[in-house]
């Protein structure tokens, strides 16, 4: 097997790691609020979302939304308004608390009872890399049976994790899995 890539870009290629391009496909299966949180209509989907249940408000504490109740009725009222500081807390409350929300419902369905989920691999882009340098690499698909993983690190917000976890699923590629270490895009549907 080979080592994992040291010094990527050298050359010019460009791509992103596997296990973050997993990890965005993870963020929009998800289905995260599309108004940003410095809208008012974003603040209050999220203030709704965080609070609307005590095991809600209890998943945000833990979280990071450290304010009082009595702050967060303010900013649901609307007769305060949240810092910056505050709104970006607000934010990863929120995406926390989603992905924990969604993380059994998305492994079912990529596990989608043993039969696994296809996974497509769009190569790194080597249009910076000169001729002599270029390798053939190509479009690939895998099936992936096992979420378990690579779930729970995305749920966890560990990269490390996540990345270990991805690695395991990609050496399954064979002895080519190195040139899909880096990639721009990985492409699966839930």
């Amino acid at each position: 097997m080979p080592e994992r890539t040291l010094d990527f870009g050298h050359f010019g290629a460009r791509g992103i790691k596997g296990h973050e391009a997993v990890a965005r496909r993870l963020d929009a299966l998800a289905g995260y609020i599309a108004t940003p949180v410095t809208a008012p209509r974003g603040l209050l989907a999220r203030l709704h979302y965080l609070t609307r249940t005590d095991r809600a408000r209890t998943a945000a504490r833990a979280a990071g939304l450290t304010v009082t109740d009595r702050t967060v009725r303010a900013w649901l009222e609307g007769t305060r308004s949240p810092s910056r500081r505050n709104l970006e807390r607000i934010e990863q409350a929120y995406r926390t608390v989603r992905r924990e929300n969604v993380a059994r419902y998305l492994l079912a369905r990529l596990n989608r009872g043993g039969q696994g989920t296809r996974v497509e691999f769009h190569p790194l882009s080597q249009s910076g890399v000169a001729r002599p340098h270029q390798r053939v690499v190509a479009f690939r698909t895998m099936n992936v049976r096992r979420w378990e993983g690579i779930v729970a690190a995305w749920v966890a917000g560990d990269d490390q994790a996540l990345d270990d976890a991805w690695i395991d699923k990609v050496a399954d590629l064979g002895s080519q899995w190195g040139q899909y270490e880096y990639v721009t895009t990985i492409g699966f549907a839930a």
